[in-house]
């Protein structure tokens, strides 16, 4: 059955955590857009700035992923500065 009245939303501030989780998805769908742009239109004039965009979100998604691991790992007592 579907939800006829969304959830509220959270009254507290999203962590870190959850900001690159939703970062992250962001990135995953834009990427599959532009997988998708690149299958439909291959020989357009903008392919090559299509195939730009995907390298570009490919890093991104990436670099998010590395920051989520970071900030999922636990602290070791002895890694303070």
């Amino acid at each position: 059955m579907l939800k006829i009245v969304p959830d509220p939303p959270h009254l507290y501030p999203p962590t870190l955590e959850d900001t690159l989780i939703q970062a992250s998805e962001y990135a995953r769908c834009a990427l599959a857009v532009s997988h998708q742009a690149i299958q439909l239109q291959p020989r357009s004039p903008a392919s090559t700035l299509i195939l730009a965009s995907t390298h570009e979100l490919e890093s991104l998604r990436v670099l998010l992923e590395s920051a989520l691991i970071q900030v999922q790992m636990p602290a070791e007592p002895g890694a303070r500065h």
